[in-house]
């Protein structure tokens, strides 16, 4: 499976599979929370995160930026994701919030609204 932004359709991941083994999740800090390759569907809303988020490695995340608002790339050492989407498609449609910050699990959380697997 792929993701895409669903405003114009680009491809915004490299290929995944779902993440059946629960125990692969890393609660580290400033560590990866999803091995590459794989997504994982927030099944309830908790904290800042949406029922139906997607949830993936920021290194399987391509064809997209920082997003322009500077004022949502807050953080000391990456993004702490405290201030909204951060996350646009090459073409500015936001599609998510990275976590990259020191004192946060290292993922992206992609909005179900925004973006679709296929």
């Amino acid at each position: 499976m792929k993701l895409i932004c669903k405003a114009c359709n680009l491809e915004i991941s490299e290929p995944l599979a779902e993440l059946k083994d629960l125990n692969l999740i890393n609660e580290n800090d400033g560590q990866d929370y999803i091995p590459r390759g794989f997504y994982l569907i927030q099944e309830e809303t908790a904290y800042e995160l949406l029922k139906g988020s997607i949830i993936i490695n920021i290194k399987d995340l391509i064809n997209s930026n920082r997003h322009s608002d500077s004022g949502r790339l807050n953080g000391c050492c990456g993004l702490d994701g405290c201030d909204g989407m951060n996350r646009v498609c090459l073409n500015d449609h936001e599609i998510g919030t990275e976590y990259s910050d020191c004192w946060r699990y290292h993922k992206v959380v992609l909005n179900p609204e925004l973006v679709q697997l296929i």
